[in-house]
């Protein structure tokens, strides 16, 4: 990212005091968070603390109890659920276990997302959406393998490779280098930086993988007790004042 100081016009996510609990576990407690054009802002924090549930609130998967989340100019919480529906085309989602269905081959897996939203492309059929999305993660020749004979590190290139297919202008990345040895989890991360170059995504990524965060991200914030106390760089916060801050960064 360039050093200019990025502007409203720049925003492509406001969170703005979300709150969320699930009965007297309160979870979200006045979170705020903004994402610029471009840029991949990485979450870190404990197992459990809400990193996931705000990453769903952004795109209502979850219901908030109280706040406001803009998503590319439009209010998340007064979309009906065609408006909804519209919204999502735009932000990719990419679980943390790839969530590929077991029974469809990859060609499938990838087509579903087309036919389930209806997503058109005037420049490219269907197939070429498909090679091209597996181009981009470096799996073509995967196309018409079974999700069972795939490696743990290609099922998430795959899910990846999905979520493309509809060209997001946000990633929603959680957790995707869980499960995998190092090598892989840094292929993976340097694949998030190929694709925001090759598709210009803005992106935020979750992880408990520092090697992913130190790569993938270019800032970082710490959620405790349901918000964010502290935001920097890696090098940054891996030399915090703060032991509790410094901790995540060993």
């Amino acid at each position: 990212m360039d050093n200019m100081s990025p502007t409203v016009s720049d925003e492509v996510i406001a969170v703005k005091n979300v709150y969320k609990s699930f009965g007297d576990n309160h979870i979200l407690r006045g979170i705020n968070l903004t994402l610029h054009k471009g840029e991949n802002l990485g979450i870190v924090g404990k197992s459990g603390i809400g990193k996931s549930v705000l990453t769903k609130c952004i795109v209502r998967l979850i219901e908030p109890d109280a706040g406001e989340i803009i998503v590319l100019g439009t209010d998340v919480l007064e979309c009906d659920n065609s408006q909804l529906n519209e919204l999502r085309k735009k932000v990719g989602y990419l679980f943390q276990g790839g969530a590929l269905y077991d029974s469809m081959s990859v060609r499938e897996n990838l087509f579903f997302p087309v036919r389930r939203t209806r997503f058109t492309d005037k420049k490219h059929d269907t197939e070429e959406l498909i090679e091209q999305s597996l181009r981009s993660v470096g799996l073509l020749d995967a196309i018409d393998k079974m999700p069972s004979e795939l490696s743990g590190g290609m099922k998430k290139r795959i899910a990846l490779a999905r979520t493309l297919i509809l060209k997001p202008e946000i990633i929603l990345y959680d957790e995707p280098t869980t499960g995998l040895d190092a090598v892989t989890s840094g292929e993976i991360s340097e694949l998030i930086l190929k694709i925001r170059e090759e598709y210009d995504t803005a992106a935020i990524i979750i992880t408990h993988d520092m090697k992913c965060a130190k790569i993938a991200t270019d800032s970082i914030q710490v959620m405790q007790e349901g918000v964010f106390t502290v935001t920097g760089t890696y090098d940054e916060l891996s030399r915090h004042e703060d032991e509790s801050i410094r901790d995540y960064f060993i």
